[in-house]
């Protein structure tokens, strides 16, 4: 089953709940089948790292966590937070466009 998300690889988009609210990043990574995506600088959290041969101190890293999609909301090209509609352009590709300035989304 192929799930279809308003968020996708390479969009801007800011957190709308939750303790990062207002924040803004870009996607690194789209988990579907967890319904979550990793975004730039947003839901940082401490993971302890074993010493292996790439890292033999190990220690604690800092990294991004996965944020439900549906505390995201894309930024379109004015820089405002939008719904992402679906249509057909010129050459009948489906395209993203902001509802709410009715532009195309480039991610």
């Amino acid at each position: 089953m192929n799930k279809k998300f308003h968020i996708h690889k390479g969009d801007l988009v800011k957190v709308t709940a939750g303790v990062d609210k207002g924040k803004e990043g870009k996607v690194i990574k789209v988990l579907t089948k967890k319904d979550r995506a990793l975004v730039e600088g947003v839901n940082i959290v401490s993971k302890h790292i074993k010493p292996s041969p790439t890292n033999p101190q190990g220690g604690i890293v800092k990294a991004e966590a996965a944020i439900h999609v549906s505390n995201l909301m894309v930024i379109d090209s004015k820089g405002n937070v939008t719904r992402v509609g679906r249509r057909r352009d010129k050459d009948g590709k489906l395209e993203r466009y902001s509802k709410k300035s009715n532009e195309a989304i480039k991610s």
